[in-house]
């Protein structure tokens, strides 16, 4: 294999050129650095470049793994691996490796250091070459300061496109982060539901200056049930409160209202009883023979409960083990969301050709996140706008 290669001092400018201004990622660093160092050294040459160490990354971010060399922890996290042991083989493991990192960062302790170095560079960077080197892409993304700092984290379907909002509102708010934006970074998720959830958590650990609105919970109001004097299932809108745990919640009592009417159609349930219709005797479907009457006792509660019951479940995930499988960051990956015992657990992503059905690989894969009233609303609310979304239950 090495017969026909090429020497190191023939490769050696290319190295150089395509270091700039680059932090070296490798798995044991230290290792790879002292070659390329002591290789340039030979030619009379100073090489400095920063690294990054992906074996000390991975004992801070994931802990108690019976091992981190590359083969063995690629193979715990469910990373596919091509060409071991070979350049490329490896390299292609340490960059989905890497990229596990830094979705397991929440803190994003990598991004901002990394920014922190890189920002002197780009003080006299305009607005316009920031906006041109952003993807139009799904994901979240981070406004930086001039220290690193950062300021604002938002969520978005096309990143490009909504930096270039913040960069050319008249708005107070966007003023003032055009005046401090130094950096822009980001982290395509695929998925708008994992984009979503590491907004919420990421803005409540970081707590940036222009977040004020989403540190505090995004919904306001909740469906209830109760079940009356008549052994019917009653269902109610009402504002959220910490005594009462909702079925699902929504954003604003208009988004609660259109849900009411839609699952009044498509359960076939009482208006009367899900307090559309406030009446003493019997409410107007019943009138127009498209109820079947549990507003004046004439269904059987037995019946008309079991489809309260259908609605309950599937808008509802406690007590449920279940994932939630949506897109992923390219073509031959998907994302997931993890929900045991109905408590959200976190997400990951994992390769087409990896089976996630194994718990001890999943739950490996997946950065854990906090399970709060946000995270579930969010999650809920999604699934009732993505009606076509994969889950599977265990």
């Amino acid at each position: 294999m090495l017969k026909t290669a090429p020497k190191f001092y023939e490769v050696a400018k290319r190295i150089v050129e395509i270091t700039e201004d680059c932090i070296i990622v490798a798995h044991n660093s230290q290792f790879d650095y002292r070659i390329l160092r002591t290789e340039f050294k030979r030619l009379g040459f100073g090489f400095k470049r920063k690294t990054l160490c992906t074996v000390e990354l991975s004992k801070q971010l994931i802990p108690n793994q019976p091992s981190y060399s590359l083969g063995k922890l690629t193979r715990a996290l469910g990373i596919p691996v091509s060409d071991r042991h070979r350049a490329n083989g490896d390299a292609m493991a340490t960059v989905k490796l890497f990229k596990m990192l830094l979705s397991k960062d929440l803190e994003k302790h990598i991004i901002k250091n990394n920014v922190k170095t890189e920002i002197v560079k780009r003080l006299n960077d305009n607005h316009r070459t920031i906006i041109d080197a952003l993807p139009p892409v799904t994901g979240v993304y981070y406004i930086h300061d001039e220290n690193g700092d950062i300021i604002y984290i938002g969520k978005s379907k096309n990143i490009k496109h909504r930096i270039n909002q913040h960069f050319t509102n008249n708005s107070t708010k966007s003023k003032k982060i055009q005046l401090l934006a130094k950096s822009v970074t980001y982290e395509a998720t695929g998925s708008e539901l994992v984009a979503l959830l590491k907004e919420s958590e990421e803005i409540k650990r970081n707590k940036p200056l222009y977040n004020r609105a989403l540190r505090r919970t995004i919904f306001t109001h909740g469906l209830y049930s109760y079940t009356d004097e008549n052994g019917y299932i009653n269902l109610k809108i009402n504002k959220t409160n910490i005594d009462q745990k909702p079925i699902t919640t929504f954003s604003n009592m208009q988004s609660a209202k259109s849900f009411m009417f839609k699952i009044v159609e498509s359960y076939e349930l009482c208006q009367k009883l899900t307090g559309i219709y406030p009446t003493k005797s019997n409410c107007f479907k019943y009138t127009i023979k498209s109820c079947y009457g549990a507003c004046i006792n004439e269904e059987p509660h037995e019946e008309y409960n079991k489809r309260v019951q259908q609605l309950i479940t599937k808008n509802s995930y406690e007590n449920k083990n279940m994932i939630i499988i949506d897109k992923g960051r390219d073509i031959d990956e998907k994302s997931v969301i993890y929900i045991e015992n109905g408590v959200f657990k976190g997400l990951g992503f994992y390769d087409l050709n990896h089976q996630i059905t194994n718990i001890d690989v999943l739950e490996s894969i997946i950065t854990p996140m906090e399970n709060n009233r946000d995270t579930q609303h969010i999650i809920q609310s999604y699934l009732r706008r993505n009606k076509k979304i994969k889950t599977i239950s265990f």
